[in-house]
């Protein structure tokens, strides 16, 4: 029998603002080692968090069409593009592990990638990793610190767990890629939440 699925309250959007920097060989030598293998992992993040867990599952927090900001452009995704964001909690045996935002161009939902507006709880991650058509673009890594966004978050979803220790004093680390699919760009950020197998937990 399944164990019972948590439904964390979370309010939408989240947001996030971060001071992005690309992966170099050095800017990340004084980070653990479990920290830097998941940050750098360039696999399915989804495939990696479901072989650690019995129950795996995703919480749409929100979807919503925006036009891109500052904090959420790129290269590839210029202010002022119209997108949609979509915000969710990727789930480990009902412990959130993940804080996810993705921002997709509405002009690369188009064709076949028309379905990745209407994924509702399939994780977009076993989506995108099963296209052979997807190329990853570099990795950035960002901390988070008290006050950010993210970190109210996390703070939030401890409220809500009796087992999960609310005192957590480091910053949090997430990472963000352009994604291509059929050249189409899109931006996945993943932040890990405090009690992600990524601070403790090098394999899966």
């Amino acid at each position: 029998m399944n164990q019972p699925v948590a439904n964390f309250s979370v309010i939408f959007p989240v947001t996030l603002t971060g001071q992005w920097q690309t992966v170099v060989d050095n800017n990340l030598l004084l980070l653990e080692s479990p920290l830097k293998n998941w940050l750098l992992d360039t696999q399915s993040l989804t495939a990696r968090l479901k072989a650690c867990s019995k129950h795996f599952h995703v919480q749409v927090i929100g979807e919503e069409e925006q036009i891109c900001s500052v904090e959420d452009s790129s290269a590839l995704i210029a202010v002022g593009t119209p997108i949609l964001v979509r915000e969710v909690l990727l789930v480990c045996d009902n412990v959130p592990q993940v804080f996810a935002r993705s921002i997709l161009p509405i002009s690369s939902l188009t064709g076949s990638e028309q379905a990745l507006a209407h994924l509702g709880d399939q994780p977009l991650g076993q989506v995108l990793f099963n296209n052979p058509s997807l190329k990853r673009q570099g990795l950035e890594v960002s901390s988070f610190s008290n006050g950010n966004s993210v970190v109210k978050l996390a703070k939030s979803l401890a409220s809500q767990m009796a087992r999960t220790k609310s005192h957590w004093t480091k910053p949090l680390w997430g990472r963000r890629s352009i994604f291509m699919v059929n050249d189409k760009p899109l931006m996945v950020t993943e932040v890990f939440l405090p009690s992600a197998y990524a601070y403790y937990r090098v394999h899966a």
